[in-house]
């Protein structure tokens, strides 16, 4: 039962380091003019909480925890409010 649980916390702590990275690789590549252009936090504030949530990961690979938890909401948050805002305004013709 407990071998079930473990494995399941497990690919879930995989699955949410792997959206950390990619939400953190692609906040390096955009424009830092892009973030304050659509109204959003600055670059450099969006690259602060999304490394401290992946560090953080890193650290302490439990899902659950408390710092893990607000770095997957933070994460979230770039990923389905900032990115598509700031693929809006870099969008090439």
């Amino acid at each position: 039962m407990f071998t079930v649980q473990n494995a399941l916390m497990g690919v879930i702590a995989l699955v949410l380091l792997i959206l950390e990275a990619w939400a953190f690789l692609d906040a390096v590549s955009r424009r830092p003019d892009a973030f304050v252009a659509g109204d959003k936090l600055t670059k450099p504030a969006w690259l602060i909480i999304l490394g401290v949530a992946f560090a953080a990961h890193l650290l302490i690979w439990n899902p659950i925890s408390l710092l893990n938890l607000a770095g997957t909401i933070a994460v979230l948050v770039y990923l389905l409010d900032v990115r598509p805002v700031l693929r809006s305004l870099t969008r090439r013709p």
